[in-house]
């Protein structure tokens, strides 16, 4: 079973991701037991903010990354412009495959 709480958040999300739906309802029953319904907006706001952290972090981590690669991508479009398209063979080269002097042309003909 995961730990209820560790100390980084993806800990938690680990938590949060393996718990079923009446599980999360059994967690909401025993809250609402203990804390009463005056507690149910100090969770909502709890839980807005947890949310709203978790998106504000993984938003940054994006941003990070495609700075790193912005870069890159620079580059490879520069390369990308400066490629020519492959030449065209011409009818004559094609034509006799053994149009060669070299040794490795004497030796299949033989």
């Amino acid at each position: 079973m995961a730990p209820l709480f560790s100390f980084g958040c993806w800990g938690v999300t680990y938590f949060c991701r393996s718990m079923g739906a009446t599980e999360i309802v059994f967690i909401f029953v025993v809250y609402l037991l203990l804390f009463g319904a005056k507690g149910i907006p100090s969770l909502a706001k709890t839980m807005g903010e947890a949310v709203r952290t978790f998106r504000n972090a993984t938003e940054d981590i994006q941003r990070e990354i495609l700075a790193e690669d912005a870069p890159k991508r620079r580059d490879f479009g520069s390369v990308k412009q400066t490629q020519q398209p492959p030449k065209q063979a011409n009818k004559e080269d094609s034509s006799n495959p053994n149009m060669g002097d070299g040794p490795l042309d004497d030796s299949l003909n033989t």
